[in-house]
């Protein structure tokens, strides 16, 4: 790259999804309205339940998480994207507003005022992240997408956004956009996020586990700790619309566990390039 080309970029923040921006697996966080909705047994639903409990403190061993990865991903085969769109429509504002932390659309705000690009980049399906997306002023999304076919979820994934997948989906980005990673910001709650952290010149941990914590203290990576909840309605000005924004997802819970949840420990075995 050339010193004029150099000199053209302009840098963005790049922000993790969940416990970053929300509170928790926004996977996760869909179950009981897939369990009202006839698509979740009530089995199901506590496997759901246990694994939003391993996910929020970061334990189980590798064999639990890689047995609960088998059962989901087997479970949601043959599941039917439509109604799986309507559901998550139909509960969007109910599930995902008391989730956003307030601490984090403060950032995305101050970002746009400082005439940055806002990019939230995460390993959940991409019919559900974008629509969040859209609500929070993102400029740009990058998340996994999952494989339907005739309609029906197969259990393959075509693009995995995790781990060393977000620096690399970050720089492909950066290239099209043109953004200078150097000057950018990104924000994660993962140490399976560090290459995501890596990749810019001003990296933040959010509300950091363990791993992530560590890292951060030995590298002077600042730590971030978001608590405060907001409702989007009443911070965004949605009060009075007559509809919230339609929310699409290419997955059940138990797919987007398997993606978000037991991936952090594993990568899939179909996964497509």
């Amino acid at each position: 790259m050339s010193p004029q080309e150099k000199n053209t970029l302009r840098p963005a923040a790049f922000f993790d999804l969940d416990k970053t921006i929300i509170a928790k697996s926004s996977a996760l966080a869909f179950s009981r309205p897939f369990y009202e909705g006839g698509l979740l047994t009530r089995r199901a639903v506590l496997r759901s339940a246990y694994a939003q409990f391993l996910f929020a403190i970061g334990g189980a061993d590798h064999d639990q998480l890689e047995k609960m990865r088998a059962y989901l991903t087997q479970m949601v085969t043959g599941w039917d994207a439509s109604v799986v769109r309507q559901v998550v429509s139909e509960t969007l504002h109910e599930i995902i507003d008391p989730l956003v932390y307030d601490e984090a659309v403060d950032l995305i705000e101050q970002h746009h005022a400082a005439g940055r690009d806002v990019v939230i980049v995460s390993a959940s399906g991409a019919e559900m992240v974008e629509p969040i997306g859209r609500l929070l002023g993102a400029d740009h999304v990058v998340a996994s997408q999952l494989v339907v076919e005739n309609g029906k979820y197969s259990g393959d994934v075509a693009h995995y956004v995790y781990g060393p997948n977000k620096a690399k989906a970050m720089r492909r980005i950066a290239d099209e956009r043109g953004y200078d990673l150097s000057a950018s910001f990104a924000y994660s709650d993962s140490e399976t996020d560090a290459p995501m952290l890596e990749v810019v010149g001003h990296p933040f941990a959010v509300n950091p586990d363990r791993g992530l914590r560590k890292l951060a203290e030995e590298r002077g990576w600042p730590i971030l700790t978001f608590n405060r909840s907001v409702s989007l309605r009443s911070r965004l000005g949605l009060e009075n619309r007559a509809a919230v924004v339609v929310l699409g997802i290419a997955t059940v819970a138990a797919a987007l566990v398997a993606i978000t949840v037991i991936g952090r420990r594993k990568r899939p075995t179909r996964l497509l390039t």
